[in-house]
């Protein structure tokens, strides 16, 4: 499992030209599900995402989660993330997961995250969306979890 995440002070999310999420400060996560990922990857992602340091404390250096800052999050699924880039002009998908597993593990997320962070909003799986965002700094991260029962 990977999630690309953007540290911004602003995102949203639309689907036919109407916005169906956004927040303010927070993070955009762009989510690629791969084969062999599952329910423990998904929530040790979401365990990640809310615990990674990225904002700036008190002097400056980025010691803060967006739960410390009462930050939101935005998820959207991007299975090209899981595509193979190693070779050729062209990428491949085989290690991305099939669409029903990776729909099945997105809206985990979707639950667990609209648990822990009240600043939570969403794409919408397998729609043609568009992603507007102000990336604050630029502060971009790739996180990744092994797929696999031990995760």
């Amino acid at each position: 499992m990977r999630a690309l995440i953007q540290r911004v002070s602003e995102a949203s999310v639309s689907v036919e030209g109407q916005c169906i999420a956004a927040i303010g400060r927070g993070l955009l996560v762009l989510l690629g599900v791969e084969r062999g990922d599952g329910p423990p990857q998904a929530a040790r992602m979401v365990d990640k995402l809310l615990a990674y340091r990225v904002f700036a404390d008190g002097e400056g250096r980025m010691n803060r989660s967006v739960l410390d800052v009462r930050g939101g999050v935005l998820l959207v699924s991007q299975f090209t993330l899981a595509a193979d880039t190693g070779r050729g002009l062209r990428p491949g998908f085989s290690r991305a997961a099939a669409p029903q597993e990776a729909r099945q593990l997105y809206e985990l997320m979707c639950q667990l995250l609209a648990g822990r962070c009240p600043g939570f909003g969403s794409g919408c799986f397998g729609a043609d969306m568009q992603v507007g965002l102000v990336n604050d700094g630029p502060v971009t991260f790739m996180l990744e979890i092994a797929p696999g029962p031990a995760g």
